[in-house]
């Protein structure tokens, strides 16, 4: 058996990796300014998050649902001081798609409708529902309820309130800034009118956080930039540090029903500790302030760079949009200066580095840059 063969790979096996850098089995060493699709928040092989991993696994490993677990509460007593959403209740799950899912589920149970609102060219997750909420709709399509999605273009509340008037939507989903599309931002106005209009027509609104949230900004969610408390925020990626954990966060105006949602995998033991060691590490070592600090010194010295078409992002999730295709660019800084970024498209060059980023890495990414473009 092999392999099925979905994704194009680089001939590159890591074998080790601490702090921003990867080892491959050669001795190769790569600065990872990608951090494996923004799931790295705290830096490869934290040693606190190895300690806290090891010693859970030592105790009763990884056991999941169906009894009680400490774990869990401290988790989300932790959670909710570090994203100020303290009076809101924390459903565990294993991923951001299954994440979104039951946002869906939930807000559909909420309203008694069953329309989603979402915007072109998000990515909310990889199941077909989630998809179905996505531009990417067409890869699952014949499994799909697509006829359920309605794609509005983004920063139009024109366009949103006229859907809305129909009464058939249960919820609007969307990111604060949207990842796979290019690090595309919505309008702060945009946001705020959104919360105001799902008010106004009892629809929930979903802050997809998974890719944009947990830090990965400069505030702990990205929606946060823009003053409003969304009904449910679903999250995952850096919540684990690469360990795969989900979790949606609930208003208190749900009311949680016994058998409502379910997961089989979703907060077990070693996954709630590998979550815990992430916000241990985050409080400890102000890493939400420095991936804003070192976001908004990238932004500035790239701005220097007249091949540069355009600029996207906040803190350590930064579009840079060139006007050449980017592909010959991204294997230089690769295959040449041992860098691995992320793309978007054909002419977005996609950085979602470990939090932890330090001058000294953020200035080996801005020089090895400025010679592959000579």
């Amino acid at each position: 058996m092999k392999p099925f063969d979905v994704y194009p790979l680089w001939n590159i096996e890591p074998v080790r990796a601490e702090g921003c850098y990867l080892l491959d089995h050669q001795g190769v060493r790569y600065l990872d300014m990608y951090g494996g699709h923004a799931v790295i928040s705290i830096g490869h092989s934290h040693p606190h998050y190895v300690q806290r991993i090891q010693n859970q696994l030592h105790s009763i490993g990884f056991y999941s649902n169906a009894v009680q677990n400490s774990r869990q509460q401290q988790l989300a007593d932790k959670l909710g001081k570090a994203s100020g959403y303290e009076n809101y209740c924390l459903f565990l799950c294993n991923s951001g798609a299954e994440a979104n899912e039951n946002a869906i589920k939930l807000a559909s149970f909420h309203t008694g409708k069953s329309k989603v609102l979402a915007f072109s060219k998000a990515f909310h997750g990889r199941t077909s529902g989630a998809v179905a909420a996505t531009d990417n709709a067409k890869i699952v399509a014949p499994f799909n309820a697509t006829d359920k999605v309605v794609f509005a273009p983004l920063n139009d509340l024109q366009f949103v309130e006229k859907q809305l008037q129909t009464n058939e939507f249960c919820a609007i989903i969307i990111e604060s800034i949207q990842g796979v599309a290019g690090i595309i931002a919505a309008q702060v106005e945009f946001l705020q009118g959104l919360q105001q209009l799902c008010k106004q027509y009892n629809v929930c609104l979903i802050a997809d956080e998974i890719q944009c949230g947990y830090g990965r900004t400069g505030k702990f969610f990205a929606h946060q930039w823009a003053s409003i408390a969304p009904d449910i925020i679903t999250t995952a990626k850096g919540m684990g540090n690469g360990f795969p954990i989900g979790g949606v966060l609930i208003s208190p105006q749900f009311e949680a029903v016994h058998g409502q949602l379910g997961t089989t995998f979703g907060g077990n033991h070693l996954a709630c500790a590998a979550a815990l060691a992430v916000l241990e590490v985050f409080e400890n070592e102000n890493i939400v302030h420095n991936a804003f600090q070192m976001g908004e010194y990238l932004l500035s010295q790239l701005r220097t760079f007249a091949q540069i078409k355009e600029l996207r992002g906040r803190g350590l999730m930064i579009g840079i949009e060139m006007q050449q295709p980017i592909a010959a660019l991204r294997k230089a800084l690769l295959l040449e200066h041992h860098i691995f970024t992320g793309v978007a498209g054909t002419h977005t060059l996609r950085l979602l580095p470990p939090l932890c980023l330090q001058k000294q890495q953020a200035d080996e990414f801005l020089q090895a840059f400025e010679q592959v473009q000579k």
